[in-house]
């Protein structure tokens, strides 16, 4: 389930963010749900954890909250949030995004925590409230029992673009083990979904590729792994998918070339994340959405056609 921040004017929804506790607090005041040991996750990375170790050891320190780190390497630490713990893992401090030489830890906030409900009575009702911004730091000056717990797992920040396009490639090279490559292994290092239609002797395909469920490859097509194509695309003859990431309901022209690009619909962005203006380049015509009629066929001929078989 979802819970709306925010409120409704004339009928428009207007987004008003209550920040990450303060939207734990707003759940909670609407109806207890929070009842018991609880683990609360960003949802921008990939992780492999052994949840129930790290629920155990938080009990048995009789934590109120508990933060599973990481170690990075130093040269690293600058990117994340640095926790500062005592022997015992019990927490002093936090660093945000310090420079190298002055870090005190190489022991990252991973964006994983374990609650005990007894967290929501430090969080004000109704406000702005963020967990590591405000929560943990009004935890650590009341001496509340908050601790860290460093773990090593496998974890992989997808939180920006150049992120999420290393991890599809990770999946699909086998690199990250705790995801499994979706569909049906229908020759070496190509997947797929259901109802592809493929000729695979008329077109290009070199893995690790998957191509989602009811996508069209048209003759003559060129696809390069490490590559994603999503459900419900279609790849014209005489295209070119190199090492991108193709999503949903995408159409590529006849032509298109695309390598170290992600595309969304007429949306493209290269792998740094930098967005490209499709009809400023004037590619518009080359990616489409395969729910829009496609540009070649939005002719009077092909118009009258459509107009028959929909009785306009």
């Amino acid at each position: 389930g979802y819970s709306f921040e925010g409120r409704i004017e004339e009928g428009e929804l207007i987004g008003d963010a209550l920040g990450s506790a303060g939207g734990l607090r707003r759940i909670q005041d609407f109806n207890p749900f929070f009842d018991d040991t609880f683990v609360v996750l960003c949802g921008d990375a990939l992780i492999d954890l052994d949840l129930t170790a790290a629920v155990k050891w938080h009990r048995e320190k009789g934590a109120i909250a508990t933060i599973v780190t990481k170690t990075v390497p130093k040269e690293e630490v600058s990117s994340y949030g640095v926790v500062v713990s005592d022997e015992e893992g019990r927490i002093l401090s936090f660093q945000e995004k310090p420079a190298i030489d002055e870090a005190l830890s190489t022991c990252i906030n991973t964006g994983i925590y374990i609650f005990e409900p007894e967290i929501i009575d430090f969080i004000p009702p109704n406000s702005k409230y963020d967990i590591g911004g405000e929560l943990f730091p009004e935890l650590v000056a009341k001496g509340a029992p908050f601790y860290a717990l460093n773990m090593d797992f496998e974890w992989v920040d997808i939180g920006k673009v150049p992120d999420y396009w290393q991890a599809i490639r990770g999946v699909l090279s086998r690199k990250i083990k705790n995801v499994a490559i979706p569909g049906i292994e229908v020759k070496p290092g190509i997947y797929t979904g259901l109802n592809v239609g493929v000729n695979w002797d008329k077109v290009d395909i070199t893995g690790p590729v998957y191509i989602g469920a009811m996508t069209r490859i048209e003759d003559g097509a060129k696809i390069v792994g490490p590559s994603m194509i999503g459900p419900n695309c279609w790849i014209c003859g005489g295209a070119t998918v190199d090492n991108s990431v193709i999503f949903e309901y995408s159409r590529l022209g006849s032509g298109a070339r695309l390598v170290d690009k992600l595309v969304f619909g007429r949306y493209c962005v290269d792998k740094t994340g930098a967005a490209i203006d499709v009809e400023a380049a004037a590619l518009d015509w080359l990616i489409t959405d395969t729910r829009k009629v496609p540009p070649e066929f939005d002719h009077p001929k092909h118009q009258a056609i459509r107009s028959l078989f929909h009785g306009n």
